[in-house]
Formats: structure tokens, C-alpha cells, sequence
């Protein structure tokens, strides 16, 4: 049937009771037209409630519309004399970044290994504004809660693809006392990790070292917790700093509460002290460090501790990790106030975002504590040869070469 023609009533209610039933509109925009001819024609609104059935049967099977769709159809027709296409209404926004732009984030945030919403930010803006990444022109202005909404977006999704407690000890070496920093660095907070058990057969172990003040960190693997391990190590870590240490600070492990510990930070004029009872919070600083740092890096696989391991992963901490975590990788500090009511009050502004070295700077004269030997321009050259996201991704290729160096 032709749809520029009308049929009468008769013909209609032949076509509803037919089994042959095809649909002629083949859009809205001329199934609207349809029936206001039809109307028209019909003398619709004239009709008896049987016939307009009728009608209304016919009308439905033609334009394949729901009773419903019908009813505000006719009665828009009757109210205006026209069916038209109503307008749209809903206005059409333009997204502010772009496809491109949600894929530059994501492999930013891979090679990142997904930090905090504020170090993300922080760290696509120094894309921008340090490293002159032109492909950061639109994220360095992406806020943090909006960044965590991109994060759920398909395109995003397409393209990105236990801590163990130590067992207290009471042994008389070390003051057993809060450190008080006074606003200097070189007070250290220090932890050990344990790489996973297998078939009674301990893994290796991550000592983690933590500046107070500039959250400078240091990582270093041992095969184990014994002092054969622990002095060699220590030394090793503790010349990595580069400025001047002055407490050294652990829970009551035995790995770091005994005689040999203490002799060499008397050597070093570095004062030990330990976690009180009751007060986790001592150590908390190395204790986040364990879990945002440590365990995202490696996991919890089960390495098992022989030399040849140990190397590999020394070698990956002391040329590519310990620097992106110092230079390149932002940390969140506190910034501490006094209400009326004399209570304290702790924020840490997105603003405040920075790296470990770039807070080292930030202090008042700051080279009067760095170690002799060691100048801000000497460190500079290593902070700014890459970017961040340059580093991580060569960080992330040299993890990649590690980890098929281990012996699992």
C-alpha cells in the first residue's frame, strides 16, 4: 500500500483483521505525516469510539507506534492541528579532553602504576609546565575528582590495562620515644617488608627508609634479617641520602634493636630511637610507605632469597626506583593548625603536592643540610633529565628486565 493513500474505514478494518501485516513509514518524520493525513481524512475527532478503534488499530500496525505514542499523537494533532517533530532539547556538550587526551592519561597513569588523584594531577601539570609534554596541554588543568571520572570511562578502561606484622621485643638498646624533627630532614622512619613464604621457605626482605620531613625514601633487598645481612645493607642505604642523618627510628624488631645496629649509628653520630607501646602511629610513616610503595612495586610473590635475586632487584632499586620515588614521583604533606578550641587541625592541600626533592629545596637554607660533596646542582641533573612520565616508562621497561632476570 502506498502511503500517500488513504484508505476508507472499510479497508482499514479489512487490513487490522488481515494476517498479512507490513509496515509502510519508514521514519518518524513521514509516519507523522501519515497520520495527520489520516485524521484529516477520516474526520477523525467525528467518529464513534468503535470506529476510532478502528483507526487507531490501523494506525499502529502501519507505523508500528505503541497505543500510548498514539494517544499523545492524536491528541497533540487536536490540540495544534499539526504532528511535527518536536525539537530537541537536550543540548549536545563538547568534551573538554579529548580522546587523545583520555589515552595520554592512561598510559601516564600505567607507567605510574596509579598514584592518588592529587599526585596524578600534580604530576600531568609538571608534564606540561617543566617537561614541556605538549600532550599534557589540556590535562595539566584536570582536577582531581574529575580525573577519578575518566579513570571509569571505557576508552580509559581499553587502554589501561598483606602486610606482615613484626613481632615486639623488649630489649634495652635504643629510647623509646616520638622523635622530634623540629621541621629538619634527616630523621628517618624505618620499616622492613617480607617478600612472601613458599613451602616453609622464607622470601626476600625490602628494608624501607623514610625521611620525616621530605619523605625522601630509600629501598633496599637483603636475602635476610640477620646482621650478616642488615650492617652491609644499612651502610649501603644510609650514604644514599643526601643530606645529613641525625635520628634513626624502627619498631622493636631485633633486626634493628641490637648491639651491632646501634654501634654503627654511634659511628655515625645517628641516634636510635623505638616505637612506644600503644602508639602505632610511631612508625606510620614507613608503615604507608610498606603498602603504597613496596608491595605495589612488587606484589606479593614469593621471591625466593638467593644472591642472584638480591642483585637483580638492587640493581632496578638503586638505578631507577629510588630515583622516581625522590624525583619524580609527588607526595602529599601535612599541614598542621590550631582551632580556637586549641584543638589540631591536620589538612594536606592539593596544592601542596610535590616531590620528595622538590621539598628538600623548599626548606629554609637548604643546603646547610645536605652532606658534604653534594650540591643542588649535582642533584638537578638527575632530577630534570627526564620527565616523569620518561622515567617511569624506562623505569617500567627495566622492572620488565628484572623481573625475567629473578629465579622464581
Amino acid at each position: 500500500m502506498d502511503t500517500t493513500h488513504i484508505p476508507t474505514l472499510m479497508q482499514m478494518a479489512d487490513f487490522v483483521s488481515s494476517s498479512a501485516i507490513e509496515l509502510h513509514c519508514t521514519n518518524r518524520k513521514e509516519a507523522y505525516s501519515y497520520i495527520e493525513r489520516v485524521l484529516v481524512t477520516c474526520n477523525y475527532y467525528r467518529l464513534k469510539k468503535p470506529v476510532k478503534g478502528v483507526v487507531r488499530a490501523y494506525l499502529a500496525q502501519v507505523t508500528g507506534f505503541k497505543s500510548a505514542q498514539l494517544t499523545r499523537l492524536i491528541g497533540r494533532h487536536k490540540s495544534c492541528g499539526h504532528i511535527v517533530l518536536a525539537p530537541r532539547t537536550q543540548p549536545t556538550f563538547i568534551g573538554k579532553y579529548l580522546p587523545e587526551d583520555i589515552a595520554e592519561l592512561a598510559r601516564i597513569d600505567e607507567l605510574h602504576e596509579d598514584l592518588s588523584g592529587p599526585a596524578m594531577v600534580s604530576i600531568l601539570k609538571r608534564e606540561y609546565v617543566v617537561f614541556g609534554n605538549k600532550a599534557c596541554v589540556r590535562l595539566k588543568d584536570l582536577s582531581s575528582s574529575h580525573l577519578y571520572n575518566l579513570r571509569k570511562t571505557h576508552r580509559y578502561q581499553l587502554r589501561h590495562t598483606h602486610f606482615v606484622k613484626t613481632k615486639p621485643a623488649s630489649v634495652p638498646i635504643g629510647e623509646r620515644t616520638k622523635p622530634r624533627n623540629d621541621g629538619q630532614p634527616g630523621y628517618l622512619r624505618v620499616d622492613s617488608v617480607h617478600q612472601g613464604d613458599k613451602d616453609g621457605e622464607k622470601g626476600v626482605y625490602h628494608i624501607n627508609l623514610v625521611d620525616e620531613i621530605t619523605q625522601w625514601e630509600v629501598v633496599i633487598c637483603v636475602q635476610g634479617i640477620s646482621e650478616q645481612h642488615m650492617i652491609p645493607a644499612l651502610i649501603a642505604a644510609l650514604d644514599l641520602f643526601p643530606f645529613v642523618l641525625l635520628n634513626f627510628h624502627a619498631d622493636n624488631g631485633s633486626e634493628y634493636i641490637n648491639r651491632k645496629v646501634a654501634g654503627l649509628l654511634q659511628r655515625m653520630f645517628v641516634k636510635l630511637t623505638k616505637s612506644r607501646p600503644y602508639h602505632t602511629g610511631d612508625n606510620g610513616l614507613a608503615e604507608t610507605k610498606n603498602g603504597a610503595i613496596i608491595r605495589k612495586a612488587l606484589g606479593w610473590i614469593h621471591i625466593p632469597r638467593t644472591p642472584d635475586n638480591v642483585a637483580a632487584i638492587n640493581r632496578w632499586y638503586s638505578a631507577w626506583f629510588v630515583p622516581y620515588l625522590n624525583f619524580h614521583r609527588p607526595c602529599a604533606y601535612r599541614i598542621t593548625t590550631i582551632n580556637l578550641k586549641g584543638k589540631q587541625i591536620h589538612k594536606y592541600p592539593k596544592t601542596g603536592y610535590m616531590t620528595p626533592y622538590e621539598k628538600l629545596k623548599s626548606l629554609p637554607n637548604a643546603k646547610q643540610y645536605l652532606k658534604p660533596g653534594i650540591t643542588f646542582e649535582l642533584l638537578d641533573i638527575q632530577a630534570y633529565a627526564m620527565s616523569d612520565t620518561q622515567w617511569a616508562q624506562a623505569m617500567q621497561l627495566q622492572k620488565a628486565t628484572m623481573w625475567e632476570s629473578i629465579q622464581l
